[in-house]
């Protein structure tokens, strides 16, 4: 029987390579078949950043969000930028992950990861479902909201909660699509239980990766999903972001 194609989605892995690992071979992601959107922030924290960008590179239908982090990422790559803000929030992780790479390959690399980034989109539609790595203004199409704020924003999401558990009115949707699914606004600092977090229409599949939490990947349309184990049980050795 022929196996049909599916679309998954998966959160913030911030360098964490073992966990992205863990989440597509407990989902049985089909490289060559199956779709991938991922929701950005592949950087900063754990110490496989450039593992984790090299095994994305592998998957065929890759649809890569650009996150705030992925800016910073970027900006070096293109530029040489280091800015405090990005090294103490991970960068330095991302930094060490290409300068342990030996020096007649690491000039290389560099090249095909600024081109990964620079082929990343702020948003992607598909079905009546958005995928941005934050946010945006949810009372004008998303063409209009900055690309700042597809990276940044966190109104949205707090809006979405504020309505949902404050409000009691599940009902409420950001915008006209049927389902939002979200990074960024990390869940595990309140959400003990490490599951991605829905309210109104929006998924939050940003799981706390980057710190003690679990990398999460989910079928955007059955919603089933799939989690690592805790990422720092992985890197023992590590303190993440």
């Amino acid at each position: 029987m022929k196996k049909k194609q599916r679309t998954l989605v998966i959160g913030d892995i911030h360098g964490a390579y073992r966990a992205l690992l863990q989440c597509l071979e407990r989902s049985e992601f089909d490289y060559k078949k199956d779709k991938l959107i991922c929701l950005g922030d592949v950087v900063d924290g754990w110490s496989e950043t450039v593992e984790a960008i090299e095994e994305l590179l592998k998957i065929k239908n890759l649809i890569y969000i650009i996150g705030n982090h992925c800016t910073w990422a970027r900006d070096w790559l293109k530029f040489g930028s280091t800015p405090s803000l990005w090294t103490m929030q991970g960068g330095q992780a991302t930094l060490n992950s290409y300068l342990r790479l030996p020096d007649k390959d690491r000039l290389k690399v560099m090249k095909r990861h600024l081109n990964f980034f620079d082929r990343g989109v702020y948003y992607y539609v598909m079905d009546n479902k958005l995928f941005v790595h934050g946010g945006f203004n949810w009372h004008q199409p998303i063409e209009d909201t900055s690309n700042y704020d597809h990276t940044w924003d966190r109104n949205m999401w707090v809006t979405a909660n504020y309505y949902a558990i404050y409000k009691n009115n599940k009902d409420n949707k950001m915008g006209d699509y049927d389902d939002i699914f979200i990074g960024h606004s990390t869940t595990s600092s309140y959400d003990k239980t490490l599951k991605p977090v829905h309210a109104c229409n929006v998924w939050n599949l940003d799981q706390g990766a980057g710190y003690e939490g679990r990398l999460t990947i989910m079928d955007v349309y059955s919603k089933e999903y799939w989690q690592s184990e805790k990422v720092n049980t992985l890197y023992p050795e590590e303190k993440g972001r």
